[in-house]
């Protein structure tokens, strides 16, 4: 045991091992993931912390295989369109869509992870209102947090995609979403399909100051 854990208590030392061992997990096995453990990835979600209380995530739960090949397609189109206006070649532009396609119709299941700033405070002022939208990411990604530990402890692979920011208007079009959801993010679940990679993380040290 490393001398922190050997600092800890119990409860401390499990959760402490948990968030080590999580990975971003990229490949899945076919297999359904039973609607109980949707749920408590959905309650895991729930009780984030978020700025007033204001709850401002919004989620969609996608699992029937043609809708994710429809969202994957509209979000493929939109990645193509932005790479042609890079100037990036066709071939390397058809990988890579086929590679983000692949990704997300393979995944049991897809969380769209979206947020709402319908219950957020109004300020008149634009740096006020910049960081009113600024606390309800936060409060968004706190839940998306919440649920990829919780897809851990069930022994679940997930991963989080950032795809849905750069092309909101395709994911809402293609699921139907209320005009206030603003798409932040995707979250692939599913059982793993083999060992996650390993990457090394930077010690505490190298981006902390200790304040005297």
């Amino acid at each position: 045991m490393d001398p922190l854990m050997e600092n800890l208590p119990t409860p401390a030392r499990a959760l402490l091992d948990s968030i080590r061992s999580r990975r971003s997990i990229r490949r899945y096995r076919p297999d359904p993931i039973p609607r109980e453990w949707v749920r408590a990835l959905l309650e895991a979600a729930r009780w984030a912390p978020s700025a007033h209380n204001r709850q401002p995530w919004r989620f969609a739960v996608v699992e029937d295989p043609r809708l994710k090949a429809r969202l994957a397609r509209a979000m493929g189109e939109r990645l193509a369109a932005d790479l042609r206006q890079d100037g990036v070649p066709e071939e390397r532009i058809a990988e890579d869509v086929a590679r983000s396609y692949e990704r997300i119709v393979s995944a049991p299941l897809a969380i769209v992870v979206c947020l709402s700033m319908l219950e957020m405070d109004r300020y008149p002022d634009e740096r006020r209102q910049a960081a009113e939208r600024t606390m309800a990411i936060q409060s968004v990604a706190m839940a998306g947090q919440n649920m990829l530990l919780m897809a851990h402890a069930l022994g679940l692979g997930a991963c989080w995609i950032c795809a849905p920011l750069f092309c909101p208007e395709a994911v809402r079009e293609a699921l139907g979403l209320p005009s206030d959801w603003e798409p932040q993010g995707m979250i692939l679940v599913g059982f793993p399909a083999g060992p996650p990679r390993e990457k090394p993380r930077r010690p505490i040290e190298a981006f902390t100051i200790f304040q005297p």
